[in-house]
């Protein structure tokens, strides 16, 4: 395929993209991707993850190489030989989180002293040796460009060394592996796209614990997407920090693939497979994304767009490379070009120097955009990112705190206007699970990425089925299921 030109790959895909769906390429739901491995060796691994999808997703290519390895997974870690926690340092209570979980673990420790226990991802690559040494029962210690070198350090591990791996990589994409999918509804997958961020954000530890942007080979992702569809799933996200900044070469031919052009062939996959992607950055979402998703009726209609301050110079002290009327910029080309589109943000309260006037403008930019869903958060100072070393965290725990709960109240009340405005609508939900309160109920999301709750009758996880939008809280929609979709058909 890397032979080809992107042109002539993506005539390719639509001569498929338009042929009707046979039988088996529908395929069925499938449970759990997570088989006990051929060359089972009698060890067990048991995996926890925390942080964002990409975290996620990073677990499931540590599974798929120590499956390779002969490990067999268990969802008990009492059972495990192996424990792995795969931890995020975005804020502090996520390390917090991870502390308390190994104190838990500490009795495993004393009950079975062969059990090894690693910690892996962000943390890990932060905080290095010293996880070791105030945290007695982390055996194994791994950053997450070194997950190759797992079977080695667990090797080692095992004649009682303490093993250390957080060397960062400009190349690693993992772009070689099949990743096993944890999660067991069988309908949805992350895949990634791209590893590390460029950008320095002056509150984000990730450059510093996820290394340099790399983006993976274009026809791999292709590929890894297409063998989803053949075993049943039914919507990717495509994975990265920064999106928008996707960029590959084909070594043959010399031709660019860019977001736009990456996320055209996925689409072309298949028409009955929804595309999602996450996380888009304002400085780089181009007019040729939102005319692509604008052409495809599978990408769905949903952009999580972070704008962290509605204050330009907060912005500024953040690091972001743009401004308040660059966001709002990018925000009126989504609604020009993408009606329909629905839009989420993230919105950090309280960072350093910011002040009431500059709290307004986070609540001013609030009312003009209007968000169907938004991540709040008060400022957490990360040793060693740039605000930690330019700025004072000045802003006081408490006027942080009022800010926040200023902001979400403002965000709940836009959340219900947005999904008031889908009352006595019909919306195509991908039914993803059982509702968490009634095992009578059905829910999934729709196209905008607004969870819908309806009656199960004889509907399945996996269908896509249509739903009269009769009632509406400020988090979720519920009706009642007119009939199966005729989606991509």
């Amino acid at each position: 395929m890397e032979n080809l030109t992107l042109s002539q790959v993506v005539d390719e895909l639509k001569i498929h993209h338009n042929e009707p769906l046979t039988e088996d390429r529908q395929g069925e739901t499938l449970v759990l991707d997570a088989a006990e491995p051929k060359n089972f060796n009698g060890r067990r691994f048991y995996i926890e993850s925390y942080g964002c999808q990409m975290n996620f997703n990073d677990s499931e290519i540590v599974a798929a190489i120590l499956q390779q390895d002969g490990f067999g997974m268990t969802r008990n870690y009492e059972e495990a030989d192996l424990i792995l926690l795969n931890t995020c340092s975005i804020r502090e209570k996520a390390e917090d989180t991870i502390r308390k979980r190994l104190r838990v673990l500490n009795n495993v420790k004393h009950q079975r002293k062969d059990v090894l226990v690693g910690v892996l991802g962000c943390m890990a690559e932060r905080l290095k040796t010293s996880l070791l040494e105030q945290e007695r029962i982390v055996d194994i210690v791994v950053g997450p460009d070194a997950y190759r070198d797992l079977p080695n350090l667990v090797a080692k591990s095992e004649e009682g060394q303490k093993m250390v791996n957080v060397l960062l990589s400009r190349e690693e994409t993992y772009g070689d592996i099949s990743p096993v999918r944890l999660d067991n509804n069988g309908v949805t997958a992350f895949v990634s796209i791209m590893r590390g961020c460029d950008n320095m954000c002056a509150f984000c530890v990730v450059p510093f614990t996820r290394g340099r942007e790399r983006s993976r080979n274009a026809y791999s992702i292709v590929a890894e997407v297409q063998d989803l569809v053949n075993k049943g799933y039914k919507e990717v996200t495509l994975l990265g920090q920064n999106v928008d900044s996707y960029k590959w070469e084909n070594p043959d031919t010399k031709e660019m693939v860019t977001f736009a052009g990456l996320l055209e062939l996925v689409a072309l996959v298949s028409p009955r497979l929804r595309v999602r992607f996450s996380t888009s950055h304002p400085k780089d979402m181009t007019d040729d994304v939102l005319h692509t998703m604008a052409r495809y009726d599978n990408i769905c209609k949903y952009i999580h767009l972070p704008v962290q301050s509605g204050s330009s110079a907060v912005l500024k002290a953040m690091n972001r490379t743009y401004d308040r009327e660059w966001y709002l910029d990018r925000v009126a080309a989504i609604r020009r070009i993408l009606p329909t589109c629905a839009i989420s943000t993230d919105i950090i309260a309280g960072f350093c120097g910011e002040t009431a006037e500059n709290h307004a403008e986070t609540l001013s930019i609030q009312d003009l955009v209007k968000y169907e869903m938004a991540y709040m958060f008060m400022y957490s100072e990360r040793p060693g990112t740039l605000a930690a070393r330019r700025y004072a965290d000045d802003v006081p725990t408490e006027v942080k705190n009022q800010r926040l709960q200023q902001i979400i109240a403002q965000q709940n009340e836009h959340s219900l206007i947005r999904n008031q405005q889908d009352l006595g609508k019909v919306v195509c939900v991908l039914v993803e699970k059982p509702s968490k309160r009634s095992n009578d109920d059905l829910c999934g999301r729709s196209d905008q990425n607004k969870m819908v709750i309806f009656p199960r009758e004889n509907y399945q996880i996996g269908d896509y089925v249509d739903v009269l939008v009769e009632h509406c809280t400020s988090a979720s929609l519920r009706g009642k299921a007119i009939g199966l979709s005729n989606f991509g058909q």
